[in-house]
């Protein structure tokens, strides 16, 4: 798989389709994203693990909105490039995706339904995974005892901030959970359920299952499971999948003449 996205690469620097090309690389020992160019080994070029391309993306556009680039984009990667691009945040016009289907092995480890992009440029589509043990188990909850299993969950939250500053799709200029008249300051853990509901809401349309959030925290909370259940709620309700779709708009930023929901819901 790597050999073949290496060829890619050499290939869209060398036509002229791409100014440069954002992929992985292992540096010192550690793998981050890397701006390749024409003329640059690519022996560096890593795959594994995953990282979050677009807030780099965005990034680099900002500061060099002219430059033709490609990126190597896994499924989530793939769904939050469109996500980011609904909302303005970068433009895909003068951007090529490298897609990048993740392995049996690597859809396991990360517990992803879509372990592919859009359009697979490198590697074969594997079968997700549908559901985990804990989701399953939380599904067979009633209300009141899902109440009590995150409540006890989110105890557990030092207010850190990570599951926000890691995630893609959190876009906000401003933050309302900085705002003290929502999240008061100096708590700790924040009062349940506003923090983590106010985030939820925010993620509902927008959660492409990265896993960052989950992967940021330092206290083990299971926020993947959370917005999996949201996600799937999400869908059942309007019939839509973030990242899926680059001409539709969310439901929850358009009125129904525009977007209309489902008929059998409507």
């Amino acid at each position: 798989m790597i050999d073949k996205v290496r060829q890619l690469v050499v290939d869209l620097l060398d036509s002229g389709r791409a100014d440069a090309v954002l992929a992985l690389a292992n540096v010192h020992a550690n793998v981050q994203p890397y701006l390749y160019k024409k003329g640059d080994s690519l022996d560096s070029l890593a795959l594994w693990p995953k990282y979050s391309m677009g807030p780099i993306l965005k990034s680099i556009q900002a500061a060099q909105p002219d430059m033709k680039l490609a990126v190597v984009a896994r499924g989530c990667d793939d769904r939050a490039l469109v996500e980011l691009a609904k909302r303005g945040q970068i433009d895909l016009n003068n951007v090529q995706i490298i897609g990048l289907a993740c392995t049996a092995d690597e859809a396991t480890e990360c517990e992803c339904a879509n372990p592919y992009p859009a359009n697979i440029d490198v590697g074969n589509k594997v079968d997700g995974v549908a559901s985990t043990d804990l989701l399953a188990e939380l599904k067979g909850k009633s209300y009141d005892d899902r109440l009590i299993f995150w409540k006890q969950a989110f105890d557990k939250c030092i207010k850190c901030y990570g599951c926000r500053n890691a995630c893609p799709l959190c876009i906000c200029e401003e933050c309302i959970l900085e705002d003290d008249s929502w999240v008061k300051a100096g708590e700790i853990p924040p009062p349940f359920p506003i923090f983590h509901l106010i985030r939820a809401y925010h993620l509902s349309d927008k959660c492409v299952e990265c896993g960052e959030c989950q992967n940021s925290c330092p206290m083990d909370i299971p926020l993947t499971s959370l917005y999996a259940l949201i996600r799937n709620e999400f869908n059942e309700l309007f019939d839509y999948i973030p990242g899926a779709e680059i001409d539709r708009k969310s439901p929850l930023v358009t009125s129904l003449e525009e977007d209309p929901i489902r008929e059998e819901t409507a």
